[in-house]
């Protein structure tokens, strides 16, 4: 069974436009709502497989994407 992270943005716009970047290269994530343990702000984080994470964090700094955090779930 595969183990996921999800990444944690600052606004709604940045995490659909990390899923749009993701849809491009494709790498599959799933938009979900952030975990209420995680923080209690509505929204949605980006969620991916831990085996795609380094791929992931390349397309963020290539693409200058600002995010929060990444926590393992």
């Amino acid at each position: 069974m595969p183990e996921y992270s999800v990444i944690l943005f600052y606004s709604n716009n940045h995490s659909i436009g990390m899923s749009n970047i993701l849809k491009k290269n494709g790498i599959e994530h799933k938009m979900i709502p952030i975990p209420r343990h995680l923080s209690s702000d509505c929204g949605y984080c980006i969620r991916v497989e831990n085996s795609k994470l380094d791929n992931v964090i390349k397309l963020i700094e290539v693409n200058s994407v600002e995010f929060d955090r990444i926590e393992k779930i």
